[in-house]
């Protein structure tokens, strides 16, 4: 049993019948209250996010969770496929599951595969990756007075805004977390 004074980000617990992964918490006490932690919870089963608060001191029960080194290697229709680095084996994962950190799969991708009591439940991507921008609008030189972003659609299908000076061709580095540009790639 781990209580909620043994929090940490990634740890991962069982809570009313459901497995939840913690992607952030906070710890809250104000004066002559009882303390509370506020948490963002991931479900390992349908990926919903979700924010809940518990009393401290809350018990819960901890799930053991073991993690493999997969790659993607390609799509099956609505299911991704990778493959065990140990053992070779290939495993569909269903895409919906990944929801919209599908679109950041490329071939030969390196991802983590989270196994609950020795069941694949999720899928982790690394941090950023790096992908090609397919098609932008050129940027109007002399708009660069401020930080102004525009459209672009990368390599694959994925639509992020990114800075004016970005051009068709480049290669950008993009956080799988949030979806968002975070630097031109240096080749």
């Amino acid at each position: 049993m781990i209580s909620t004074s043994d929090f940490k980000n990634g740890l991962v617990f069982e809570d009313e019948g459901q497995i939840w992964e913690i992607v952030t918490y906070q710890h809250h006490r104000k004066s002559q209250a009882a303390a509370v932690y506020r948490t963002t919870l991931r479900s390992l089963s349908t990926g919903n996010v979700v924010e809940r608060s518990y009393a401290s001191g809350t018990k819960f029960r901890e799930v053991p969770v073991t993690r493999r080194e997969k790659v993607y290697i390609y799509d099956e229709g609505n299911f991704a496929v990778f493959m065990d680095n140990e053992t070779y084996d290939q495993v569909r994962f269903p895409k919906d599951k990944l929801g919209s950190q599908a679109k950041f799969l490329q071939e030969n991708m390196q991802v983590l595969g989270v196994y609950v009591d020795e069941k694949l439940t999720n899928i982790e991507l690394p941090p950023n990756v790096v992908l090609t921008v397919s098609s932008t609008v050129p940027g109007v030189k002399g708009d660069s007075v401020s930080n102004m972003m525009k459209p672009a659609t990368l390599e694959t299908g994925l639509e992020v805004q990114v800075p004016l000076f970005i051009k068709e061709g480049d290669r950008i580095r993009v956080d799988t977390r949030t979806s968002s540009y975070v630097e031109r790639a240096k080749e």
